[in-house]
């Protein structure tokens, strides 16, 4: 694949795609069209999603209007009610939540959110961007299923700048008003199949799809770009493992493309040996890491491996929050790649996440190391990597797909 062929695929893409939505269809039979321009013929498989259409939402605080975002699946609803900011979390600071609306730093995670409804919250506000940019953008966010158990409260999205003004003016009391339609829908994953030599297989994985806000070239067109580069490789060079290829969607939903994918193959997944996944790489600044979720003695092949070939490397065991830990977590070991760069250069999940964040040239460096990783694994006697999953990461996924809460 050439640097415009490549810069040429982000240029396609450039629009938003969030999970089960039609531009995420769009995106998904672009990436089977590539494939078959290739020669090669992939199928789409769709899933089950939770959507939903927001009908009427608005934020009112203290008699004024404030723009804001009602959160998706958050069920419907008006509350009104006095408005507390809880920059602290702990349980003496949620003792002043009780009927009251909420306004946090940072996301709603599950742990935080079951405490604040313990604590009695009747509504909650959150806010994202940076006092630093222009724009006031607003992020369309989402009150997961599994966060909420069923257990929902009308949430609201606002920019940090209305946030700040808020708690400076003391704001005592707010309004939400919120009605949205919620119902089932598809997104989609796309599966393209190289048989090799022998029925076991290793599963390349990158998602395709994008936050509300974002042309997601950075996260991660880049790592499905990767895919497609690789895919093209290997159809024209040797693999004893056979290799399938997932382009995952509604990763930003939760990892949803990569859970009903272990869920639709888990029989296959006994045959499958390692998963090697992709998500950021290309960027014009920041280091390359490999993160292993499995034995301890890959993450010392790949760092041998790197040296060998003189490339920079900082590698860990580990859970990476990306597609390969719903298949780690079915006893697949799993190695993410991706080139991670500092926050000054490149952002994510916001309108800044555009292709003039990567360069054509590390795109082509990077896709080249994963590749002769790859390789490597692909056509060795037997596959080095062992099948069983470390405790010490097995008790890493339990915290992560919250079976377990960690000890702060």
């Amino acid at each position: 694949m050439t640097n415009e062929q490549i810069m040429g695929i982000f240029a396609d893409t450039a629009y938003v795609r969030t999970g089960g939505s039609d531009e995420e269809l769009r995106c998904a039979e672009y990436i089977a069209a590539k494939c078959a321009d290739m020669g090669l013929q992939a199928a789409i498989e769709p899933f089950a999603v939770e959507m939903a259409d927001i009908r009427r939402e608005s934020l009112t605080v203290d008699g004024r209007a404030v723009t804001a975002k009602g959160y998706l699946c958050s069920g419907s609803g008006t509350v009104d009610a006095p408005l507390v900011y809880l920059p602290n979390t702990d349980a003496c600071s949620r003792q002043r939540c009780a009927g009251k609306i909420v306004l946090l730093d940072g996301r709603m995670g599950y742990w935080l959110y079951h405490d604040l409804l313990d604590s009695g919250m009747a509504g909650f506000i959150t806010y994202d961007g940076d006092t630093h940019y222009a724009d006031r953008d607003i992020d369309r966010r989402e009150l997961r299923s599994f966060v909420s158990k069923g257990q929902k409260v009308p949430g609201m999205n606002i920019n940090v700048k209305d946030a700040v003004e808020l708690v400076r003016a003391g704001a005592a009391h707010a309004r939400i008003e919120l009605e949205q339609d919620e119902y089932e829908g598809q997104s989609r994953n796309v599966v393209l199949d190289l048989p090799g030599q022998r029925e076991e297989f290793i599963l390349f994985t990158a998602h395709y799809d994008s936050t509300s806000l974002s042309q997601g070239a950075y996260d991660n067109m880049s790592g499905s770009v990767g895919l497609l580069a690789m895919a093209e490789h290997f159809a024209s060079h040797p693999h004893s493992y056979g290799m399938r290829f997932v382009w995952c969607g509604s990763e930003e939903r939760g990892l949803l493309g990569s859970k009903a994918y272990a869920a639709a193959h888990e029989e296959e997944l006994g045959r499958c040996v390692l998963n090697i996944n992709l998500d950021m790489i290309g960027s014009v600044m920041g280091k390359f890491i490999a993160c292993v979720t499995g034995e301890e003695k890959l993450v010392h092949y790949i760092e041998y491996m790197a040296a060998e070939l003189g490339w920079g490397l900082e590698s860990r065991q580990g859970v990476y929050s990306s597609d390969s830990t719903p298949l780690a977590d079915k006893g697949v070991p799993a190695v993410s790649f991706a080139r991670l760069a500092p926050g000054s250069t490149a952002t994510i999940h916001n309108s800044y996440d555009t292709s003039a964040l990567l360069l054509a040239e590390r795109m082509q460096a990077d896709i080249g190391f994963i590749t002769a990783f790859a390789d490597r694994m692909a056509n060795a006697a037997r596959c080095p990597v062992g099948r069983e999953m470390p405790e010490n990461m097995k008790e890493k996924l339990d915290y992560y797909l919250l079976r377990k809460r960690e000890k702060k």
